[in-house]
């Protein structure tokens, strides 16, 4: 079991299911209910809260800096991992109340000695004065944004004059064979938990205007092949 719930995909589909039989009917709305406000933000925490996956956090987050944007701040998973008195302030975008008001979300919020705010929005279009920030930090999360690229645009556009972009994401897979697994399974796995898992992280960013300064990738073994291939790194505004 431990196996199957560091893969974020195959939690959901776990997931869903128990949430369909908890409500009695799999057409019951109180089903949905049940998977997005008690398991979601419940099994996200494990599946994204492993060691190996703090692991890759721990490769970005801390090279933040000043007032920080973070895109899909979920349930907090980063907090540990920024470093208070270099980080000044943080932002969160994410839609998502059920993460934000989860007991996990509280109590990371509670113990960090940054300031915290939370703006309920996916990302695309984000209401605040250009140049807002000194860095932004995005992990796990473009899988999941309808529009990654707008969403990379808009953290290009509140970025000040040498701001970075911090990423680590997971997405296409080198190999042919295993991106073809990636196209197959996507419909499922975007319907369960709406993560895409093989975006091209790398063509995203340039396709937003962004200039990768720094970038590593390696399947990182935190489940099956199609949903384990990282890359993180460092972006800037193109000069």
């Amino acid at each position: 079991m431990d196996f199957v719930f560091k893969t974020t995909s195959a939690g959901l589909f776990i997931a869903t299911s128990v949430a369909f039989t908890l409500a009695g009917r799999r057409d019951d709305q109180a089903s949905i209910n049940i998977l997005k406000t008690h398991i979601l933000p419940k099994l996200l925490d494990i599946t994204c809260g492993s060691q190996i996956i703090h692991d890759q956090r721990r490769k970005i987050v801390p090279l933040a800096k000043g007032e920080v944007l973070e895109l899909g701040i979920g349930t907090g998973l980063n907090l540990p991992h920024y470093i208070p008195g270099r980080v000044t302030k943080i932002v969160g975008v994410d839609p998502a109340d059920h993460f934000w008001n989860s007991k996990k979300s509280q109590q990371r919020r509670l113990h960090s000695d940054i300031p915290i705010e939370r703006i309920e929005l996916s990302g695309e279009n984000i209401p605040l004065p250009s140049q807002s920030f000194d860095s932004v930090v995005v992990t796990y999360t473009l899988c999941t944004i309808p529009d990654a690229t707008k969403a990379l645009q808009e953290a290009k556009r509140l970025l000040r004059p040498g701001g970075k972009i911090y990423f680590l994401e997971h997405g296409k897979a080198p190999d042919e064979a295993t991106a073809k697994w990636q196209r197959r399974v996507e419909p499922i796995s975007k319907f369960l938990g709406g993560c895409c898992p093989g975006k091209d992280i790398l063509s995203l960013f340039e396709e937003a205007g962004l200039q990768i300064e720094e970038i590593q990738q390696e399947c990182v073994p935190m489940g099956p092949k199609l949903w384990s291939y990282n890359y993180w790194g460092v972006a800037s505004v193109e000069t």
